[in-house]
């Protein structure tokens, strides 16, 4: 579904996402709500139907995948609306690429920010606990892994989005 037109928008949303999430760690509605309703409205008038559906399929994968994330409390709000926005421009075939490179991005960025802030192994405590004790705690996170914990680290994920979501369309 990428039409030659996406790439600009995105480019310049996912470029202002990243800046205001690397200096604010938000990303902020103004920016994100405008550019879902244009991938809406775009895939709509450029492929009639069938590109409002995917427009519809590429922002529900999105919801349902970060979604998830953000109930666990390991992602934010900005960056679950700013994924949805993407799947509204890009279709459910593309952003599901997007969001694997965008995995494996942001991955390898956790490793790098916390090597380089000295809580590597807090890291990885941390993510065995939020993995390991899901299914004992019945359903309960432990307030320590959520992001609404005011001690807890927070990594901005836009940058590791608009790597994930620019390769996909390299690789498309």
């Amino acid at each position: 579904m990428w039409h030659e037109f996406a790439w600009w928008p995105t480019v310049t949303v996912l470029g202002v996402a990243t800046f205001t999430d690397l200096r604010t760690r938000r990303i902020p509605n103004w920016l994100v709500l405008p550019f879902l309703a244009g991938g809406f409205a775009v895939s709509g008038w450029l492929n009639g139907w069938h590109g409002l559906a995917q427009s519809l399929e590429g922002a529900a994968l999105a919801l349902a995948i970060y979604g998830v994330l953000f109930f666990l409390g390991g992602m934010g709000a900005g960056d679950v609306k700013l994924c949805i926005a993407i799947g509204a421009w890009i279709g459910p075939s593309q952003l599901f690429l997007a969001l694997v490179i965008t995995g494996m991005v942001g991955g390898v960025m956790a490793l790098v920010w916390a090597a380089f802030g000295g809580f590597l192994k807090e890291l990885f405590t941390g993510a065995s606990n939020l993995v390991f004790s899901w299914k004992g705690s019945g359903g309960v996170l432990d307030p320590e892994t959520s992001l609404s914990n005011p001690k807890r680290r927070r990594m901005p994920y836009a940058p590791a989005i608009a790597i994930g979501t620019l390769i996909s369309f390299f690789a498309h």
